[in-house]
């Protein structure tokens, strides 16, 4: 959960991006059976069960800043395919109009009040359990970038691409050793290091972790 950028405009999927021949080889899809498993049984009881608070905080948004109270982005996904990803919008809606896509951050002034409390609670990310149902994305695994982020920090860091070696999650590695607070090169370790260590515990570990720090309200991440 979270350490992306907002915003509304996509990148065309049909463009070809170096960094796709640097990804290697993906995780063998037999270790994942058990995580689709439990991604399709905990990501439908979660889906429904945030149904509510979903649509409380969608008029909330609406009601507290210009802009629709949700987003669309795409994303990067399992081994370089688009994905779209739909969140509670916590930014305002300009946020990069005059910067383009850049990193976010922690207290990053373009977040509206509500935001800051859906951030730190992860309340913005819920309606992601139906990208998850669908397969676009697991309930742990390394956070899915922009086309554009992503190209530009492979060129920079040869072993970013390597993220992509797993299906992105909702919660991962580096969410919960950092976050907001990580530049890409040590988001990058961590999430491979999440990749050369999977297992199914690890998975449930990372989760335990996540719901820790959302119930404690330990900062967003």
């Amino acid at each position: 959960m979270g350490a992306s950028v907002e915003n509304t405009t996509t990148t065309n999927s049909t463009e070809k991006y170096s960094f796709l021949d640097q990804i290697g080889e993906p995780v063998p899809k037999s270790k994942l059976i058990g995580k689709r498993i439990c991604d399709i049984i905990f990501g439908t009881v979660f889906g429904v069960v945030s149904l509510p608070v979903i649509l409380v905080f969608g008029i909330l948004v609406k009601m507290t800043s210009k802009g629709p109270a949700f987003f669309k982005q795409q994303r990067v996904g399992y081994m370089g395919q688009p994905i779209t990803i739909v969140k509670l919008r916590s930014m305002r809606n300009d946020a990069e109009k005059k910067t383009g896509a850049v990193w976010a951050k922690k207290d990053d002034p373009r977040v509206t009040k509500v935001g800051h409390f859906m951030r730190k609670t992860r309340i913005d990310e819920l309606p992601q359990f139906w990208s998850i149902i669908k397969g676009d994305m697991s309930l742990v695994g390394p956070r899915p970038e922009r086309f554009v982020l992503t190209e530009q920090f492979s060129e920079k860091w040869p072993d970013f691409p390597k993220r992509l070696k797993i299906i992105p999650g909702l919660t991962g590695y580096a969410q919960i050793h950092g976050g907001y607070n990580l530049n890409p090169n040590e988001k990058c370790k961590l999430d491979n290091y999440y990749i050369e260590h999977y297992s199914l515990g690890f998975d449930f570990k990372i989760a335990l972790e996540t719901f820790r720090i959302i119930f404690t309200g330990d900062g967003a991440r």
